[in-house]
């Protein structure tokens, strides 16, 4: 339990660098650049997928030997194409459901795809060394 903790934790801090990114971006598009917030959404939700792979792969889950790189990166990128899903529909829901500001609603659109990414990355990526 002490290792799922501490793994959780390193998850945490790389999700925490990526929020960083995902959030920024978002703002800025949107704020700066007028960019509609669903496609500033997806812009800066890829760029953290970018940075999440490297960080998540190298310091949070352990390599599992029996699968390729190439492979590993596949289903990260669809597991994040389904969380990219999530995200973007309680965007769509907390903005014009619910009619939330789009930087609050992005709070909580994060918790709960954070919940996703670590559960399904631990099921079908991490070797649980």
């Amino acid at each position: 339990m002490k290792k799922l903790i501490a793994q959780f934790m390193k998850f945490g801090v790389v999700g925490a660098i990526a929020f960083v990114i995902d959030y920024g971006l978002l703002a800025l598009l949107t704020e700066a650049f007028g960019v509609n917030y669903l496609v500033s959404a997806t812009i800066s939700f890829t760029a953290s997928v970018v940075f999440n792979y490297v960080a998540s792969m190298r310091y949070v889950f352990t390599h599992k030997e029996d699968m390729s790189r190439r492979r590993e990166f596949v289903i990260f990128v669809v597991l994040s194409v389904i969380g990219l899903g999530i995200n973007n529909a309680c965007m769509w829901a907390g903005v014009e459901l619910l009619g939330v500001h789009y930087l609050i609603t992005k709070i909580a659109a994060t918790f709960i795809v954070m919940i996703w990414n670590f559960v399904t990355r631990k099921i079908f990526l991490d070797a649980g060394e």
